[in-house]
């Protein structure tokens, strides 16, 4: 069985979280708060990868084979881990809407962007903790390993 770290990726939540604490402890409409708002973005994004590349390799513990994975669209990698048990269909669901949201940023870094994104980071942060967890139980993490 190939064992997973998941160090960077509760890295990438921990880091992420901060910024969001920082953002919202920022005067209003100040330097500081838009310096966290783009922290939280970079984050988000980081936090995003890091997750979709550690959920293609636990799919490869079920079967499913690398170059395939790696031409497969995310929306299908999440599908997949639902089928599997990583995820709900729920967290599925939430998880599309990260994704859509995420595909976003990349062209809007303004006012609206930035509710939807900030509304959109603390179930983030507990479903990136859920799915550590469930990698965790499910394929035996062991984080002395150097594998992410």
């Amino acid at each position: 069985m190939q064992y997973l770290n998941i160090d960077q990726l509760q890295r990438c939540r921990r880091t992420l979280d901060s910024s969001l604490t920082l953002y919202q402890q920022a005067p209003e409409g100040s330097i500081d708060q838009e310096v966290f708002r783009n922290a939280i973005v970079k984050g988000y994004e980081l936090t995003q990868e890091t997750a979709f590349k550690l959920l293609k390799k636990a799919l490869k513990a079920y079967g499913h084979g690398g170059k395939k994975l790696e031409a497969t669209p995310i929306k299908d990698v999440l599908r997949l881990a639902a089928v599997h048990g990583l995820m709900t269909l729920e967290e599925v669901q939430r998880w599309f809407q990260y994704r859509d949201n995420r595909n976003s940023t990349a062209h809007d870094y303004g006012e609206h962007f930035a509710h939807e994104t900030l509304s959109l980071i603390p179930p983030f942060l507990q479903d990136i903790a859920t799915l550590a967890e469930v990698l965790h139980q499910k394929l035996g993490v062991d984080t002395q390993a150097t594998d992410v």
